[in-house]
């Protein structure tokens, strides 16, 4: 089968308009789509349990979901699907197709082959760029780690490097993680 994309800089508009893609995740950068392999079950299992972790921890108020696309910047248009997010749970409420990135509290990302340079050093600028608070990047290597940032005066800067067991805080509320269980069996 072969597909078919359009062959100049999508707006938003066209970007709703692309048919479904199946076996691929599609994330829109400046205009351009960007196709990957959907992640294996090794990190979908991880990303399930750390969205469930964080949103049970978390006060009514906020809510965290998994694989929701987040318009980092309107122009030129980026929508990048983060695997965890944090938002406030009124905005979800109203079942939006995807969260602007002022609505944005906490964007995390399971690092996977082909996606770390991406996840280290692009999402980091753009998700800085567009102002999210918090930004964290989970590693799943031999010793799963979770490195956390705070956005401060428009920049990252690191505010832990965590193995175990982590102690992190989300939008001002304290939230526990054991890392080693997002991929234990």
């Amino acid at each position: 089968m072969t597909l078919s994309w359009p062959n100049h800089f999508l707006t938003l508009e066209e970007w709703d308009a692309l048919p479904e893609a199946e076996g691929v995740r599609l994330e829109l950068a400046e205009g351009l789509v960007v196709m990957s392999p959907m992640p294996l079950s090794w990190h979908q299992r991880a990303v399930m349990r750390l969205g469930y972790r964080v949103d049970e921890q978390l006060p009514p108020a906020l809510t965290a979901l998994t694989e929701v696309e987040v318009v980092a910047s309107a122009s030129p248009p980026t929508v990048r699907v983060p695997d965890v997010s944090v938002t406030r749970s009124h905005i979800v409420e109203h079942n939006p197709p995807r969260l602007p990135a002022a609505d944005v509290l906490l964007a995390a990302e399971v690092l996977s082959d082909g996606t770390r340079r991406v996840d280290r050093v692009l999402k980091f600028s753009e998700y800085a760029d567009a102002g999210i608070p918090q930004y964290w990047i989970v590693d799943l290597g031999e010793h799963t780690s979770l490195t956390a940032y705070v956005l401060v005066d428009g920049d990252y800067e690191l505010s832990g490097e965590h193995t175990g067991t982590a102690e992190l805080d989300v939008a001002g509320h304290r939230v526990t993680v054991d890392l080693d269980a997002l991929t234990r069996r």
